[in-house]
């Protein structure tokens, strides 16, 4: 297969994919012409990045589950390890996006958002300590 089929079939741009290749990710074959050649053993690999990236695993976490993946030997504990410290990060950023979003709607009532000059979210944005604080 050659790149345009193969971005079609696993649901990943050709740039994407030239970059999965320049990091080590694939190894696609290489046609007399210096094209490249995908085997479905590829187009597999670039389907399972495509969906660990939805999930949004890192390109590291891509790569380590990518070498379970084919290593028929591995233990289950290893990708759940993976999984469990991925799950972790995400449970992290919903909880300071909830705590953001209830400062924001606090900020928000309390701003009467009519003619007068006074407001409470200047005034905290002002005042707020900064995380580089």
């Amino acid at each position: 297969m050659n790149i345009g089929e193969v971005a079609k079939q696993a649901g990943l741009p050709p740039k994407t994919i030239r970059y999965y290749e320049d990091i080590g990710l694939i190894t696609p074959l290489r046609d007399a012409n210096g094209y490249r050649s995908f085997r479905d053993s590829d187009m597999h690999k670039l389907a399972f990045l495509a969906r660990s990236r939805a999930l949004g695993f890192t390109i590291e976490d891509c790569r380590n589950l990518l070498a379970l993946w084919d290593d028929q030997d591995r233990a289950s504990a290893d990708v759940r390890a993976i999984a469990q410290e991925h799950l972790a990060q995400i449970e992290s950023k919903i909880a300071d996006l909830q705590a953001i979003r209830d400062t924001l709607s606090n900020l928000v009532h309390a701003c009467a958002g009519d003619h007068r000059p006074d407001c409470p979210i200047l005034n905290t944005l002002e005042t707020m300590p900064s995380k580089a604080d």
